[in-house]
């Protein structure tokens, strides 16, 4: 408060009395412009602070800038379409990778077991009608579908194609997937796959 007679100096003495009764009162404040004093209320005085604040934080700025930006970019007609398209290749594909893992990573099936006829006619239709070597892979016919531990990799369990001369052959059902993705979504597919499937898997 000891600064207030320095800024009230120049003022008519009566002026300059009122002024310090009401700035010792929290009521007024004043702002002193070129040649001449203005009086203010608190509620502008508080106003005029937080306007002055707010020119200080460049960075409130760009954080509306990349709120806007983030904005337009959910309502891009783009965005919105592969959204609805992620959605509906997920739940096109979800059945039949459930059961694959169920399959494979459950104790629904012992090693070398084979599948259930409906699980078999499941995996062949849905999944190995895809894979991009499904002729190689059934070669001289198919008996059935078992799961067991991979031949390389013996913590890991996956599918196999058993043939009828009692040969067997294992496939990723990933791959069989992927593949399936890329035919019947072609558009989307490379965004899709890149997204919820692990690099390098199948």
């Amino acid at each position: 408060m000891a600064a207030a007679p320095l800024l009230l100096r120049g003022i008519p003495r009566r002026l300059s009395l009122t002024l310090q009764q009401q700035s010792s009162s929290s009521v007024f404040g004043f702002f002193v412009s070129v040649g001449r004093p203005s009086i203010c209320t608190a509620a502008e005085f508080s106003q005029s602070l937080l306007q002055s604040q707010s020119q200080s934080l460049p960075h409130d700025d760009a954080w509306s800038a990349k709120d806007a930006l983030q904005r337009s970019r959910l309502d891009s007609p783009d965005y919105r379409q592969w959204k609805d398209r992620e959605a509906e290749i997920l739940h096109d594909i979800k059945p039949i990778t459930s059961l694959a893992k169920e399959i494979i990573h459950s104790d629904k099936y012992m090693d070398g077991e084979r599948l259930t006829p409906d699980d078999e006619k499941a995996v062949v239709e849905k999944l190995l009608a895809f894979h991009p070597h499904s002729e190689d892979k059934i070669g001289c016919g198919l008996d059935s579908i078992m799961v067991d531990r991979h031949p390389q990799f013996r913590c890991s369990r996956c599918l196999f194609v058993v043939r009828t001369d009692g040969g067997w052959i294992d496939f990723s059902y990933q791959k069989c997937l992927r593949a399936y993705i890329q035919d019947k979504y072609p558009s989307h597919a490379e965004r899709f796959i890149s997204k919820h499937f692990k690099r390098g898997s199948g």
